[in-house]
């Protein structure tokens, strides 16, 4: 699809790798990286039209309508070109789509985050978890657009190539002047005969012409450079441009960032959580096991008394009850000890 400045686009059926063959790109400014990651609009922008690829996509339309919309409505006192006003409808479109997607992204994140943090749960752990991913790979997205827009504006030389209608303007009017030179040049060489002689009165006039010929074409060339040196001079408007939609796409970057650290320290209180389960559950091993060892002193003092064979305590009345209680009691302070040892040595909370 090609969209130009006289209002109307067209559908073509021009390859990508075409595009570069094509004689009608004069000067061209390509840029693949800003808006292309929406992965629905890509575009090249020349200084008379803008190639839009994927014509079939209805975001692609809107985008080409939009373009028109504007340039139909423009404003008193607007001087932007028509590569910036393509350009910045297409980082409007990038950063109006990111942000909107990194918006969806926190609505359903915290309150998914904060009932984790309440209810663990297998099913929350994998939704948070295809969160993660989605946030990763959005914020990949968003990190490429301002990398490209801040590699743009330190380079000034990459913002005064942007001028593509001023550049093109120069190189026809260089063109033309140029032409004019070349048959005013040959128009002189040819009225000096080669083979006749020179005469002393007409030389000085000739002489003047081609000195004049050169003259211009000099002060030509050098308006060209002095022009070339204003624009480098002149990018403030670009550079304001970009940096308003450098901010924007900073801002959607820190709510990315933001959230990225959210879930990072829910995933650290997470784990907080998993290991005071641990520790609790360690606890209760460690008390089991020196209630387990008290009971088996317990019994082996009973199996002992237990065996067949002829001992004076069972003919006393009442004495191995007396043995029994003499046991739990000592079993008693023996996990009392324990429990207390557990405590003086920080591995039981006090």
């Amino acid at each position: 699809m090609v969209v130009e400045p006289l209002n109307k686009f067209e559908t073509t059926d021009n390859k990508s790798r075409h595009m570069t063959r094509n004689p009608n790109l004069t000067a061209p400014w390509i840029q693949q990286e800003s808006m292309p990651e929406l992965r629905r609009i890509r575009c090249v922008i020349t200084a008379d039209e803008v190639l839009l690829l994927n014509s079939l996509d209805s975001y692609v339309f809107q985008y080409a309508a939009e373009l028109q919309r504007r340039l139909l409505q423009r404003a008193e006192g607007d001087e932007l070109p028509f590569e910036f006003r393509a350009l910045e409808l297409a980082l409007e479109a990038a950063c109006s789509f990111l942000d909107a997607q990194a918006a969806e992204l926190e609505i359903e994140a915290y309150p998914l985050l904060d009932e984790l943090t309440s209810k663990i749960s297998t099913l929350n752990l994998e939704r948070v978890r295809r969160l993660k991913s989605r946030l990763v790979a959005l914020t990949r997205r968003v990190q490429k657009v301002r990398d490209e827009i801040e590699q743009l504006m330190d380079d000034d030389g990459d913002m005064a190539e942007m001028y593509l209608t001023e550049k093109k303007m120069r190189m026809e009017s260089s063109s033309v002047f140029g032409d004019q030179s070349l048959a005013t040049f040959n128009a002189a060489a040819a009225g000096t005969s080669v083979s006749a002689p020179v005469s002393p009165v007409s030389s000085p006039t000739e002489s003047r012409k081609l000195e004049k010929t050169y003259s211009l074409c000099r002060s030509r060339h050098d308006s060209v450079k002095s022009s070339d040196n204003s624009v480098t001079e002149h990018i403030e408007e670009l550079e304001m441009l970009l940096e308003a939609y450098f901010v924007v796409i900073d801002s959607t970057l820190n709510k990315l960032t933001s959230l990225k650290e959210y879930i990072d320290d829910t995933e650290d209180f997470i784990n907080i959580q998993l290991d005071n389960v641990r520790n609790q559950l360690i606890q209760f091993e460690l008390l089991l096991t020196t209630a387990t060892f008290v009971v088996a002193i317990f019994g082996v003092v009973a199996g002992v008394f237990g065996m067949n064979f002829e001992t004076d305590v069972f003919s006393i009345q009442n004495a191995f009850q007396w043995v029994l209680i003499i046991t739990g009691v000592v079993g008693a302070f023996i996990f009392c000890f324990f429990v207390w040892f557990f405590k003086y040595k920080r591995l039981m909370p006090l």
